[in-house]
């Protein structure tokens, strides 16, 4: 009785609807975000000035802070905003630890034998988990959690051009600002691009396409993205010209600070005060 194997085809990951389904993830995400910042929350309804400043104060309690409890129960607080803010807890969890093993795990593993302190646990080959290990890593992965969730509730709860808008607190550079704005809005345009390109492709593809085949239409597409980002930067720089632009940035929405806005300021400043007293 003859058996069938898989052949090499059939084996081998399809780029091309690899790619497809990761444009189209991405995009799927960036709709998803943007629909979030137009509901009714807390964080939606603060000013922008104000949620960059309280998240940028809660990560330097986050960094300054010398205690697991504390750093913990940052976490926590910026899981309860974002439960106020209608954001679903499972989604922002989601996001961060399913690729927090993939980039800190391959930096905190070593440190839990590599540490000096006392033993732990022993393990086959000579390896001894250490306390002072346990406690490095511990730090490390509640540091890089509770950074990354407070900085997707930023993102989250306010559109990226109201996030640039209020850099200009900082005293950051024009053309910084401008450079970072254009970059988010035009990427997703050469994102949806590249998705029609595929998805055309596709559509004319009949079976498997060999590795040559695969490269040859990879590289096929990605000159023809470069070339169309290219006459892009240069029709919409003319375009800007011909507006009026001349270097510097006009917001068409001016800030106003409102009383809730200062009070959550000083709620949030007060928080980290108290953060950074504890975790001394």
């Amino acid at each position: 009785m003859e058996t069938t194997t898989p052949t090499r085809h059939s084996r081998r990951t399809n780029v091309l609807e690899h790619s497809l389904h990761g444009i189209t993830e991405a995009l799927e995400h960036s709709l998803f975000a943007e629909e979030i910042s137009a509901r009714a929350g807390l964080f939606q309804s603060l000013d922008a000035r104000v949620k960059v400043i309280a998240t940028l104060a809660l990560l330097i309690g986050v960094s300054l802070s010398r205690s697991l409890w504390v750093i913990a129960g940052i976490y926590l607080l910026t899981l309860l905003f974002a439960w106020i803010s209608s954001i679903p807890a499972d989604y922002l969890i989601r996001r961060v630890w399913l690729a927090l093993p993939f980039f800190t795990g391959l930096i905190v593993v070593p440190a839990l034998f590599i540490t000096p302190g006392p033993a732990l646990l022993h393990l086959p080959l000579g390896l001894v988990i250490t306390t002072t290990g346990v406690n490095t890593v511990l730090f490390l992965l509640l540091r890089v959690s509770t950074s990354v969730s407070l900085t997707l509730l930023l993102i989250l709860t306010t559109r990226w051009n109201m996030v640039l808008s209020a850099l200009s607190v900082f005293r950051l550079p024009d053309v910084l600002i401008l450079i970072l704005g254009m970059t988010y809005r035009y990427i997703y345009l050469l994102l949806h691009i590249a998705n029609d390109m595929f998805l055309s492709r596709k559509s004319r593809v009949v079976g498997h396409l060999n590795t040559s085949e695969n490269q040859r239409l990879l590289a096929a597409i990605s000159a023809t993205l470069l070339g169309k980002s290219l006459n892009l930067s240069s029709e919409v720089y003319l375009a800007m010209q011909s507006r009026g632009f001349r270097g510097s940035i006009v917001t068409l929405k001016p800030f106003k600070m409102k009383s809730k806005d200062w009070l959550w300021l000083f709620i949030i400043l007060g928080i980290t005060a108290f953060a950074i007293f504890l975790g001394r």
